[in-house]
């Protein structure tokens, strides 16, 4: 390549930074789909490869591109020529934009000092919001503010774990959190089963919408101080746990599974998908471990040895095994979490030390005047 078609190929990338894919967030150059132009008789030929061959954006990025390289002294026509990229550029292309996306995240009403828990799974069935309830209610009972949001758009069942049926109300352009009082804490609430008519309306919304709706929550949402959120997370690895790797980048992320291989081989997509989007997977939690009788003989009615096959091939701890307890779901249907109705229960006392270890080990709360607290206030604020 010579000098003034390496020069000119210089010129048409830094115009073209200006093309952003609306999909991807970032511009085309960034993303590696320009690959390269070529000035002859004043005739513009630039390659730009897209992430699919029917892309539905394919119409205004030619467009765009066009128009950019066109503006260019000496040229009087533009050309351009669409490829379709590898599996193998695809997978750097979409690595690249989660990194992106993990270094420069978007403002929430999330304060910066808060901790993130985002309990995963990589199916339904699991327990894993009634795991979220309970962790919420055992770490507000320490005296903490806990943020509770059911990023189960569309399966949402924590207001009925909680006894909450107020609508969400709103002000000065905000909606404001439902708050319960749980001991000398408190839990702020966010579900769209507290903006529904009724729990049993099914919300018809596709993907787009669900990922929207979450991002509303995050950013719409009065949340105020408090020292965690827990996010009871949709089971899989869909748009909601994107957008939560774009908007919560810092968020610790509980994978949920049960001891049975299969369920355990699920509950590895959903780290997986974690780590790939450069989340922190901060451990592992077994539900529906042994059931315990009232004679005290153990049954392992699903198996045993999942969750610390998980946690060990993770290379992350294995934070608990909640043991299968009747009364658990009995307190999830009537609004009473297990952990405040019955803490001395089995199931109660295993999902209090794991917030027992979250709190005082792995997570501990940030003091909001704290050198800690004003770094992270700088890290996500322009100063």
């Amino acid at each position: 390549m010579g000098q003034r078609e390496a020069s000119f190929g210089e010129k048409v990338k830094d115009v073209l930074r200006s093309v952003v894919d609306p999909e991807l967030g970032v511009d085309i150059v960034e993303a590696g789909m320009f690959k390269g132009a070529k000035l002859e008789d004043g005739k513009a030929i630039v390659s730009v490869a897209l992430t699919i061959a029917g892309c539905p954006l394919r119409g205004p990025i030619e467009q765009a591109v066009k128009s950019r390289v066109a503006s260019l002294e000496g040229v009087r026509e533009v050309e351009v020529v669409m490829a379709e990229m590898s599996p193998e550029e695809r997978s750097i292309v979409m690595d690249r934009v989660r990194k992106l996306r993990h270094d420069n995240p978007e403002a929430t009403e999330v304060p910066p000092s808060c901790h993130v828990i985002a309990v995963s799974s990589g199916k339904g069935g699991v327990g894993k919001s009634t795991l979220s309830v309970n962790l919420a209610c055992s770490l507000a009972s320490r005296g903490y503010t806990v943020g509770l949001l059911d990023a189960d758009i569309w399966g949402f069942s924590i207001p009925r774990m909680l006894g909450a049926s107020a609508r969400l109300g709103g002000k000065d352009g905000k909606i404001h959190p439902h708050i319960l009082e749980v001991g000398t804490g408190s839990i702020k609430l966010a579900s769209t089963g507290l903006l529904v008519e009724s729990e049993d309306r099914a919300l018809m919304w596709r993907g787009l919408v669900l990922s929207r709706a979450f991002e509303q929550f995050l950013k719409d949402v009065r949340w105020g101080a408090m020292e965690y959120m827990v996010v009871d997370l949709p089971p899989g690895t869909g748009d909601i746990q994107m957008a939560l790797a774009r908007l919560l980048p810092n968020a610790e992320v509980v994978v949920v599974t049960t001891p049975q291989l299969s369920a355990m081989k699920v509950a590895s997509r959903a780290a997986n998908m974690a780590r790939r989007s450069y989340l922190h997977i901060l451990g592992v939690v077994e539900n529906m471990s042994a059931f315990v009788c009232e004679h005290g003989a153990e049954y392992e009615i699903f198996g045993s040895g999942g969750g610390s096959r998980l946690a060990g091939d993770l290379g992350v701890p294995l934070l608990g095994k909640v043991p299968l307890d009747p009364a658990l779901m009995e307190a999830a249907d009537t609004g009473k979490p297990l952990v405040l109705s019955k803490p001395d229960s089995p199931a109660a006392k295993a999902i209090t030390a794991i917030a027992d270890k979250i709190c005082c080990e792995l997570l501990v709360p940030i003091d909001d005047s704290s050198c800690t607290a004003r770094v992270s206030q700088l890290a996500v604020k322009p100063v």
